[in-house]
C-alpha cells in the first residue's frame, strides 16, 4: 500500500485488484477494503473444467451483512468479478509464463531478499547483453 501511495496522482487511483492465492489472507483483504480498493484475490485452486450445469449455474443472491472475505468471494462468482479476474491471463500471467518458458528461469538459486534481488538484476542484465549480441 505504501508503494501505491508514492505513484504519480497523474496514473489515477487504484479501485480494484486482482491478485492470486498467495496473497489470500483476512488482512489483506481488509488492507485493501480500508484503502477503498475492491479486493479479488483467489481463496484457493479454481477448477479449470467446470461442468455444464456449474457453467450455466444463476450466481447466488449476495450475502447479508458479509465480512470483506465473504464479499470477495461472492464477487468473485459473480458475473463482474469472473470478467475482471480473468484479465489476469492476458495480462499478467503471460509474463511469468515468458520468465519460466522463454528464459527458463523456474527457482532462484540463493535465499534472503538481497540474494535474490542480486541474482534477479543478473539475469536481467545477462539477457539484456545477450539480445545485443543476438541482434
Amino acid at each position: 500500500m505504501a508503494q501505491l501511495d508514492q505513484l504519480p496522482e497523474t496514473l489515477g487511483q487504484v479501485k480494484r485488484a486482482a491478485l492470486d492465492s498467495g496473497f489470500f489472507s483476512e488482512d489483506n483483504a481488509q488492507r485493501l477494503a480500508e484503502n477503498e480498493i475492491e479486493a479479488y484475490i483467489a481463496c484457493g485452486r479454481q477448477s479449470h473444467n467446470l461442468t455444464l450445469e456449474e457453467r450455466l449455474a444463476i450466481a447466488p443472491e449476495p450475502p447479508e451483512n458479509p465480512d470483506v472475505v465473504t464479499a470477495m468471494k461472492y464477487r468473485l462468482k459473480s458475473e463482474v468479478g469472473k470478467q475482471f479476474y480473468a484479465k489476469r491471463k492476458s495480462t499478467v500471467e503471460p509474463v511469468f509464463g515468458i520468465i519460466k518458458e522463454v528464459m527458463g528461469f523456474r527457482r532462484f538459486l540463493l535465499r534472503g531478499l538481497n540474494a535474490v534481488t542480486g541474482e534477479w538484476t543478473m539475469r536481467l542484465y545477462c539477457l539484456q547483453e545477450r539480445s545485443v549480441f543476438a541482434g
